[in-house]
């Protein structure tokens, strides 16, 4: 490789020697012209190989130019002028004359090659400079409008400040100012004055427009701004917590919050919190990473993390642990407890708990023949009767669980309520008959409903052998 980068050296240095003779011979003017421009587009090329071929024989990558716009707003009115700057690599090579720059208007080459240039024609322009990539583009817009929303012409990610200007007829001052964001109005003014968001979030993405009046001479009626896309871009992605393995020496699980920023943004800092439940186990602190100690093993399912930068202006939370798999997490963690999971309402009205799932009530009791429960079914011999599901059948939803579990407080519920209407029924009756018919009340309390108060041991069926 350092071989063939010598021989391109080579090359160039006779490449540009033989050019140098050629112009220097005494020629029309037309053909001076003509040759200079075609020594221009030959020494581009040879700097470009020069560039991505060093003597040590590794490609060269050069980062894209920055393009800025001063002012930095992106609409203006008919006849104003604003500044482009484009700011990059300019490398230190034998020129046939100074050429650093070049700007393009959509396709079109622009005959200047200075570091800044003044435009007042609207379209896309870009930059280059030698050996590197063309820039990102800036969309100049021209209004003849009296009324024109302003927005900046850079990127605005979250947690940052977004600046909207409405702005009169050369600077004219605008009175019933009002901003609207996607048609609704969201702030007024009673004369010109910028409206700021000062922390952008992605929600403050969509259209703008303004409207207000002005005295031109006197008091105009209400004009309106046309309408401008402005995108809140993303600092970063919604972080993911996942496994990494065990840690050492002092054992446990290492788990690690990951997340990507933007390619614009990559040197931003963020920190990285980590919690269990609604616990903090480790604040806001540089490392993405967490061991999870050896007794928390078994909840592992029950954290997450937190990704903010170091003013906190942006915080974004991952989703609960998420585990391959039952039998993975079991072998990662090596130890047989459950995951646990978020239980429903749980038997006698306990509030919503994040614990492990109660174990399901027992099965009414069983009499002495083997083999056999109180309603009569036959288990095979040598399996008898568990209180959870076998092994092989699906397991029960929290859900089911619940409702199982309520069936016999809901059975005892309906015998009290029918006792509770027979002796409403009867206290009703004594009411309404007079005192006067005492053979009839022995005959109500001959008509007590035959209901036991409590419930009382479940009944065993016998089974004859």
């Amino acid at each position: 490789m350092g071989r063939r980068s010598s021989n391109v050296s080579q090359y160039s240095m006779v490449s540009i020697g033989y050019l140098l003779s050629l112009l220097l011979q005494p020629m029309p003017a037309h053909l001076q012209r003509s040759a200079a421009a075609v020594g221009e587009s030959i020494m581009w090329a040879l700097t470009a190989l020069l560039l991505l071929v060093p003597s040590n024989g590794q490609a060269a990558t050069l980062e894209k130019p920055i393009l800025s716009l001063h002012p930095p707003w992106t609409t203006i009115f008919k006849g104003e002028r604003v500044t482009l700057r484009c700011d990059g690599y300019h490398p230190l090579l034998l020129e046939l004359r100074p050429i650093s720059t070049l700007w393009y208007l959509g396709h079109l080459l622009l005959p200047s090659h200075k570091k800044s240039i003044e435009v007042q024609t609207p379209g896309v322009y870009r930059c280059q400079t030698r050996g590197a990539p063309v820039s990102d583009p800036i969309h100049l817009s021209v209004s003849n409008d009296w009324l024109i929303l302003q927005v900046p012409y850079a990127a605005v990610f979250e947690g940052e400040p977004l600046v909207l200007r409405c702005r009169g007829w050369y600077d004219k001052i605008v009175y019933k100012l009002h901003y609207y964001h996607d048609g609704q109005a969201v702030r007024y003014f009673h004369s010109s004055a910028n409206y700021t968001v000062p922390q952008a979030r992605s929600s403050d993405s969509g259209r703008y427009q303004c409207s207000g009046t002005m005295r031109i001479p006197v008091e105009s009626a209400p004009m309106f701004s046309s309408k401008v896309a402005v995108t809140v871009q993303e600092l970063f992605q919604a972080p993911v917590l996942r496994v990494m393995g065990r840690g050492e020496p002092r054992g446990g699980v290492v788990v690690r919050c990951d997340t990507r920023l933007h390619p614009q943004k990559r040197d931003t800092p963020l920190q990285f919190a980590f919690y269990k439940y609604s616990r903090a186990v480790r604040r806001f602190d540089w490392g993405a990473e967490y061991t999870v100690p050896e007794p928390e093993v078994e909840e592992l399912e029950s954290h997450w993390c937190e990704v903010a930068t170091a003013t906190r202006s942006v915080r974004k939370r991952s989703p609960w642990l998420q585990l391959p798999g039952r039998g993975s997490a079991l072998e990662l963690a090596s130890t047989t407890a459950p995951v646990p999971q978020a239980a429903a309402l749980a038997p006698g009205n306990k509030p919503l708990s994040f614990r492990k799932p109660p174990v399901s009530r027992s099965v009414p009791s069983v009499t002495s023949v083997p083999n056999t429960t109180s309603a009569g079914l036959q288990f095979p011999t040598g399996r008898a009767p568990t209180a959870g599901p076998p092994a092989c059948a699906p397991r029960r939803t929290p859900l089911e669980q619940s409702a199982g579990a309520l069936k016999p407080d809901v059975d005892l519920l309906l015998r009290e309520m029918q006792l509770l209407k027979g002796l409403l029924s009867r206290v009703v009756l004594e009411l309404k008959e007079p005192p006067a018919f005492p053979e009839h009340r022995e005959t109500m309390e001959t008509l007590t409903p035959r209901v036991p108060v409590s419930p009382g041991a479940p009944e065993t069926a016998t089974v004859e052998s």
